[in-house]
């Protein structure tokens, strides 16, 4: 195989997909009269969304292909992501992540990641957190320690995956290269 080496990666493992998991910015609970699709972003979602786009062109985090839920909060978490990246990211909206809530998100990362080194998810909880677990065997004690603690809106798990192929995703096979909080992107 032909692995790509991160010149940044202290431990030389060889990767050669990544993928960004995130969950949508908290939402707002506000209005009971809309239906769970239907809900907004809080202003604090909002805010940690812009911040969380910020820190993405930063850590130079671009995805390929983004596959976004349809529902409004997470259309909205994109839509804050999109202007910082500063790429044509393909973007795929799909209704199968937010039906699919209560599932992991595995087959649809082997199904339409396609050809793409780095692909993003942007998705619900619990599959977003179920994926992550399912995906992941190893990285820092401290970001394992936090993913299996909770998965908090806004959080974005930076998973290097060992295949040559999404169709080819494995579980248990990857690294948690990193697991941000939007609480530690506050300034």
């Amino acid at each position: 195989m032909n692995y790509c080496r991160r010149i940044d990666d202290p431990t030389g493992r060889p990767f050669m997909l990544r993928l960004l998991l995130l969950r949508h910015a908290k939402s707002d609970w506000a209005d009971a009269s809309l239906a769970d699709f239907d809900r907004p972003l809080n202003e604090r979602g909002d805010q940690s969304a812009a911040r969380m786009s910020a820190y993405l062109k930063a850590e130079g985090l671009y995805p390929d292909r983004i596959l976004c839920s349809t529902a409004l909060r997470t259309r909205q978490t994109l839509a804050r992501l999109l202007p910082e990246l500063h790429r044509d990211a393909e973007v795929s909206l799909m209704r199968a992540l937010y039906d699919d809530g209560e599932l992991d998100y595995i087959p649809h990362i082997r199904s339409r990641g396609g050809n793409v080194r780095t692909l993003m998810v942007i998705g619900h909880n619990p599959a977003t957190e179920d994926t992550a677990r399912e995906l992941v065997i190893e990285g820092r004690a401290e970001d394992l320690h936090a993913l299996n603690e909770k998965y908090p809106t806004g959080a974005l798990a930076v998973i290097e995956c060992p295949t040559e192929t999404w169709a080819g995703l494995t579980a248990q096979t990857c690294r948690l290269e990193r697991f941000v909080r939007p609480r530690l992107l506050e300034t």
